[in-house]
């Protein structure tokens, strides 16, 4: 007799708020490896979370059969790692900036402190070397790039040699080969050590393939389960790429306003070198951006991407102390940062991360008027008619008055990415903008970035670790190699 690790049959939440829109009813077998898959905003995380008992339910029945494991409780036998960038616990008390203020880092544990003790053998031999752990022991997590972060995540659950193993977007943030090596783990892992993988993925179009079944989520309504072949095979036979001629039209077509800088060079950094304590991350750069140039930024996890941005963006304390001119003006000469800020367009994980206010999502993007956390400045009501004109353009004007944190991460990513745009900025710094969107959404924002780039006197810098996901406008490319 077949056996079912999970089964749910005619489930209904009994909070309305995490109610799906229709019963669901779904066995998983003991040896199937599943990929939840679905647009942003569809329900993936609501039906993981009945499916791992996190709701009561009002109707339906849900069991488990977790033999040969000597529990049958979720707790014991489950991992579920959601993604959502954080930095373990104290998450809440997390705030924009604090990677880069050093002072603020003396109460933060290490990947030595969060890993604990770890036995020695052949599973934590495996991860140590597939996710370079070793020489991340004594750094202190708030300091690990996004990517980093991701590795931890990832090796501490690993260890715990769970029966099944849950993941929300595990591959986002992480560079091309770290990606390929997560793979072929986690499809030995299925083989050797017997765990059960269920991925929830956004990117329709990139199931691994040990993956065995997929099963769509589609507004709100969970659907039958389906063989992983049969899945592609009918999402490519319906997928039309749409045409975004009348989109990128509104983009060209938006009207020029404020006043702009008149310098050639946009970014200038003179043998800037930054550390944190004896760990060098930038050393002597020296790097010019002209009016007009777009480059894509790229190297591996914890080479100094997003510490390299943050000095552009004045977001880090050292930026200070380093030979830095952005729009001709040198840093520290007077200017105000604000009045430099007026003038950049910026994204990025770390911004995301922070980002935990409650307002509705329109004032979200209304804070980018003044580059603010929250909105303190009550916009006027052509500024919020632009903001809703951005929302419209990203996707997202009918969640204006859904507050921020109800929204899916994907729908906050691009409620940031409509904030990001929102005063016409001259510099745009898009740090993986397209991070965790649907296949949709991420051809939607790389049209809409290509667009904005072919506009006057633009300028942009681009992280992202998905070649594919680069517009056609880049002109420059710069690649950061790590430092031991």
């Amino acid at each position: 007799m077949k056996q079912y690790t999970f089964s749910i049959e005619e489930g209904v939440a009994r909070n309305p708020l995490t109610r799906l829109a229709a019963p669901v009813t779904v066995d998983i077998g003991a040896d199937e490896h599943i990929a939840i898959v679905g647009p942003n905003g569809a329900g993936k995380t609501l039906f993981v979370d009945m499916l791992l008992g996190k709701y009561p339910l009002r109707e339906g029945t849900l069991r488990y059969d977790f033999a040969p494991s000597p529990t049958q409780t979720v707790y014991d036998n489950v991992k579920y790692i959601a993604f959502r960038d954080t930095y373990g616990a104290a998450d809440a008390n997390y705030y924009y900036q604090q990677r880069w203020n050093a002072h603020d880092q003396d109460e933060a544990p290490t990947v030595r402190e969060t890993l604990g003790e770890v036995k020695d053998g052949p599973m934590s031999r495996e991860l140590f070397e597939l996710f370079g752990v070793e020489a991340m022991l004594d750094k202190k997590v708030i300091l690990l790039s996004s990517g980093e972060l991701r590795k931890l995540q990832l090796t501490k659950a690993l260890l715990t040699a769970p029966r099944v193993l849950v993941m929300d977007n595990p591959f986002i943030g992480l560079d091309a080969p770290t990606r390929s090596l997560l793979t072929s783990l986690l499809e030995r892992l299925t083989r050797m050590f017997g765990v059960q993988v269920i991925l929830v993925l956004s990117m329709l179009d990139d199931v691994p393939t040990f993956i065995t079944h997929v099963i769509p989520v589609d507004r709100l309504t969970v659907r039958p389960k389906m063989k992983r072949g049969e899945y592609l095979e009918a999402f490519r036979a319906q997928d039309r790429p749409e045409s975004y001629a009348a989109l990128r039209e509104r983009v060209l077509k938006l009207p020029y306003e404020g006043e702009t800088f008149d310098s050639d060079e946009v970014i200038r950094l003179n043998k800037v070198s930054i550390r944190y304590g004896d760990r060098i991350i930038l050393k002597e750069l020296d790097w010019t951006v002209r009016r007009g140039e777009k480059w894509a930024l790229s190297g591996e996890n914890g080479a100094g991407k997003s510490t390299l941005l943050s000095l552009v963006c004045a977001d880090n304390p050292q930026s200070y102390a380093c030979d830095i001119s952005l729009f001709g003006r040198k840093r520290g000469t007077g200017e105000s940062i604000w009045e430099i800020k007026k003038h950049i367009g910026y994204v990025s994980p770390e911004m995301h991360r922070a980002y935990l206010k409650n307002l509705p999502a329109i004032e979200i993007v209304a804070s980018g008027l003044h580059d603010s956390i929250g909105l303190y400045k009550r916009p006027k009501p052509e500024q919020m008619e632009r903001c809703e004109w951005w929302m419209d353009v990203f996707g997202v004007a009918g969640l204006k008055d859904r507050p921020f944190l109800q929204l899916s991460s994907g729908e906050q990513r691009l409620t940031l990415l409509a904030r990001a745009f929102v005063k016409d900025p001259e510099l745009l710094i898009l740090d993986e903008p397209l991070h965790g969107l649907d296949t949709y959404n991420r051809r939607r924002v790389k049209n809409v970035i290509e667009t904005f780039c072919q506009r006057r006197d633009k300028t942009m810098v681009m992280v992202t670790h998905y070649e594919e996901e680069l517009p056609s406008t880049i002109t420059h490319r710069i690649y950061l190699q790590r430092h031991s």
